[in-house]
């Protein structure tokens, strides 16, 4: 993949350059200080990835988007947090806070990789040979960020403030703060993103955040009955009873 890096910031740019050396798939093929010269490099260079500050002198990484007929894949490199939506509004790829982190670059890097991959399987058509399998989900740390829509409602919300995933029906909610969220995932999806380390499957309805922990106590058949601070009660089932004793045990 061709990128072109748009920031005022030459430090910022020389630093996600950088960053961008441990991913052989990108190519860095220019560079633009501000949305003018950004339109200009996007004209000659044609890249595929756009990594799009928002703060510019001039127009901001919005307003050019806007202005744009066709626009690259973008990933938005800002260290404004409150913009967040909007950019998902947009259709950008990822959102990523600076400093930049080389785990949120890669898994930001990992969409643009199945868009792309996407992108020449409409191309080639039916006779184009089907992908071999399809790539594992691309695993999220507690610090990461994430974006959350149900209905008219949006969040931007950290991981580590997530105390519970609970299957309702064909949904999965979520519990952070006052605000229980619907999202279409699978708690089998979920599993494969979070940190075991951080997040346990306490039964087949239910996942934790074992930060958030407030009290243990024995249940019924040697299961366990754990408490979340900010509620509400979880059963360990048996068999999970077993494996949290042996994960967490001296």
């Amino acid at each position: 993949m061709n990128a072109l890096l748009v920031d005022d910031s030459r430090l910022a740019r020389t630093e996600l350059r950088h960053l961008l050396q441990a991913f052989p798939e990108v190519t860095v093929v220019g560079e633009a200080r501000h949305a003018e010269e950004a339109r200009t490099r996007l004209r000659e260079l044609q890249p595929d990835l756009l990594f799009l500050d928002i703060h510019m002198p001039g127009e901001t990484g919005f307003e050019l988007l806007a202005s744009l007929d066709v626009a690259p894949r973008v990933i938005f490199t800002t260290a404004y947090d409150e913009y967040a939506l909007r950019a998902f509004e947009v259709n950008a790829l990822d959102y990523l806070l600076k400093p930049i982190q080389e785990n949120r670059l890669a898994a930001a890097l990992a969409k643009a990789r199945l868009k792309q991959a996407a992108a020449v399987a409409v191309e080639a058509g039916a006779a184009g040979p089907p992908p071999a399998e399809e790539p594992a989900p691309t695993p999220l740390s507690e610090h990461d960020q994430v974006f959350v829509k149900d209905g008219e409602r949006c969040w931007f919300v950290r991981l580590s403030d997530i105390r519970l995933f609970e299957i309702n029906g064909s949904y999965t909610q979520i519990y952070f703060e006052q605000n229980r969220p619907l999202i279409p995932r699978t708690l089998q999806h979920l599993e494969q993103r979070l940190d075991s380390r951080v997040f346990f499957r306490a039964n087949r309805q239910q996942i934790i955040n074992l930060k958030w922990v407030e009290s243990i106590e024995p249940w019924f058949s040697n299961s366990l009955k754990i408490r979340l601070r900010g509620g509400p009660e979880v059963e360990v089932s048996r068999q999970q009873s077993v494996r949290f004793r042996e994960m967490l045990s001296l």
